[in-house]
């Protein structure tokens, strides 16, 4: 089995900085996409930013120039630098990575617990 463990999560002011790091764990082959993902209470889940195995990266507009996501291979880390934080970013942040498992040809998709981030206005 997998496990995704988030950590860097907390209570930040509006223009700070926070940064977000997901280690994967387990019988791991290899690590396809990686991913954060935000959910506001009262609205869907939404894709933060994703970076591929080659390093190729895609971001929501609402982040982009203020969101850095980058991954660590060796470590099967990803992370999401945020800065110049905003209200509106506040939301529980949830890592996704596709993983093929040792005893697996195929990839699946694990999420992390979510960690919870607030921006004080």
């Amino acid at each position: 089995q997998v496990q995704l463990v988030e950590s860097g999560g907390g209570l930040v002011q509006a223009g700070g900085s926070l940064r977000l790091s997901c280690a994967a764990f387990g019988s791991i082959f290899s690590i396809n996409s990686m991913g954060w993902y935000r959910q506001a209470p009262g609205k869907q889940r939404e894709l933060v930013a994703d970076i591929t195995s080659g390093g190729n990266t895609n971001y929501a507009d609402s982040v982009k120039g203020r969101f850095t996501i980058s991954r660590d291979n060796p470590k099967n880390t990803v992370y999401l630098q945020m800065n110049t934080l905003k209200f509106e970013d506040t939301a529980v942040y949830s890592c996704r990575m596709t993983v093929r498992q040792r005893t697996s040809y195929y990839f699946s998709a694990y999420w992390g617990r979510g960690t919870q981030i607030t921006v004080s206005s």
